[in-house]
């Protein structure tokens, strides 16, 4: 009964394993086999945090195929190295209501690098996203993703500050975070909230006909009217949704604070 078993489960994982080939999914096996990673943070990853913020991965699994494929968008730049390796850069730029890039440019980075294997070893943000994203609350919102619940239909995942411990860092003012943005595209207002909107355009290519406005990404940060400090940052980077609630992180009640939307689902 036993080898039966087996038989059946090694016949299981075969199918399942032919039809990710034939379907092309096997991007979700390994962008969720780094999920799994993250349960083990320290084992898995490192923090680095100079001018950028920067995630490595000790042991890569994602190709930058996988990448394009999770993202569904290209980088603005390419930069191949004489060993093998290479690193991507995308860029988003602060534009106006026309979507037009403002000027003088106010604009940040994201980068990628891979090894000669072509695999992701390293993910950078520069100063700039760190303005509306510390580099403190940023790691615990990453490591929050170890134990997160998945939702399936959603490609989504939720994380819990139950899992995590309290942050101590001040959470950014309203004055220093608009020092770096500038002015919002719009400000709304909620009963103790402010919520001021940007948007920003990735520079990209190789974007489908009617799926243009995926290189549009709008950011919202939520500002306490009576601290003036930010306590909420939910936007869209190269094609992924990301919302931190840093409030959660940094009083650390139970609830949700990190969110991740594998793919942006909206209909063309």
């Amino acid at each position: 009964m036993k080898i039966k078993a087996i038989k059946q489960s090694l016949r299981l994982i075969f199918l399942i394993t032919m039809t990710c080939m034939l379907t092309g999914c096997l991007h979700w096996i390994r962008a969720y086999q780094t999920y799994l990673q993250m349960d083990e943070f320290d084992r898995y990853f490192t923090v680095t945090t100079n001018d950028d913020f920067t995630l490595h991965f000790k042991e890569p699994i994602l190709y930058s195929k996988d990448f394009v494929s999770l993202a569904g968008l290209q980088p603005s730049l390419k930069v191949p190295a004489v060993d093998g390796s290479k690193r991507w850069r995308y860029w988003f730029r602060k534009i106006d209501q026309r979507n037009k890039i403002i000027s003088p440019e106010i604009k940040f980075y994201s980068d990628l690098s891979f090894n000669d294997k072509d695999r992701i070893i390293a993910w950078s943000f520069s100063s700039l996203f760190l303005a509306i994203a510390p580099p403190k609350f940023l790691e615990v919102s990453l490591r929050s993703i170890g134990g997160a619940e998945i939702n399936k239909d959603k490609m989504q995942l939720r994380a819990n500050t139950d899992l995590i411990g309290k942050i101590t860092a001040e959470l950014p003012k309203k004055y220093a975070v608009t020092a770096q943005l500038g002015a919002p595209l719009e400000i709304t207002t909620e009963a103790e909230n402010e919520i001021y909107i940007y948007r920003f355009l990735l520079e990209t290519s190789g974007v489908e006909e009617g799926s243009e406005d995926r290189t549009i990404n709008e950011v919202k940060l939520t500002f306490d009217k009576s601290t003036q400090e930010l306590i909420k940052m939910a936007g869209r980077f190269v094609g992924l949704k990301i919302s931190i609630n840093y409030r959660n992180l940094h009083e650390n009640p139970a609830g949700e604070s990190f969110e991740v939307l594998a793919k942006d689902n909206r209909t063309k």
